[in-house]
């Protein structure tokens, strides 16, 4: 097997809040977006993800994931700075002892997404 790529697919009620969250706020664009399939893909410096409602083919009951999404970035102060207050917060920037300053918040669906920078 060889795998080209992983591409989370995040699930939400509410698909225009959440390309706005991901645009506006973290800097995304709208690549794509089909609103008979009730999805979106969002690309940010090779980074992708798809946003779509739930379907038929999988039992739903409500939004979630155990786990988080780590994106490793340049400059993880100033990004601190710029979503500090625009967004909840799960923990403020600290370095730890694996060598990450990082930082975690939620976004408007309740997904943890966590910033870190090797120092």
């Amino acid at each position: 097997m060889i795998i080209k790529r992983l591409t989370p697919v995040l699930w939400t009620e509410d698909i225009e809040e959440t390309i706005i969250f991901y645009t506006k706020i973290l800097g995304f664009t709208c690549q794509e977006q089909n609103q008979e399939w009730q999805w979106a893909s969002l690309n940010k410096d090779g980074i992708e993800i798809m946003i779509a409602k739930p379907n038929d083919h999988i039992p739903y009951r409500n939004i979630g994931f155990t786990g988080s999404f780590y994106f490793e970035v340049e400059t993880v102060e100033t990004l601190w700075e710029e979503l500090k207050n625009k967004t909840r917060v799960a923990y403020e920037l600290e370095v730890f002892e694996w060598n990450m300053k990082e930082f975690a918040i939620y976004d408007n669906n309740g997904y943890l997404l966590q910033f870190g920078e090797e120092q």
